[in-house]
């Protein structure tokens, strides 16, 4: 398993049973609960649909740790902190 720091974005499947409809958004990750297999953190993105106006960014989250897709670092993106608006 990757080592998850605080910071660190994860990027997960949001699916809407009633629609089957998925939306895939960044988390920011607060901590990880290894024991319970869960992530703690709060959302990056801004929801388009398929949440059905549930979340917001900066909602603040638990997530499956199999439920994870994608992980990078802070600095993953061509060396640019994302939304240094939420970094604490």
């Amino acid at each position: 398993m990757p080592a998850y720091q605080k910071g660190d974005l994860i990027k997960v499947e949001f699916p809407d049973e009633a629609t089957g409809v998925s939306e895939w958004m960044w988390v920011r990750v607060d901590y990880c609960d290894i024991e319970k297999q869960l992530m703690f953190g709060t959302l990056d993105s801004i929801p388009l649909d398929a949440t059905g106006n549930r979340l917001k960014i900066g909602t603040e989250l638990a997530i499956s740790i199999e439920k994870i897709r994608e992980h990078k670092k802070l600095f993953d993106f061509d060396g640019h902190v994302l939304n240094p608006s939420h970094e604490s």
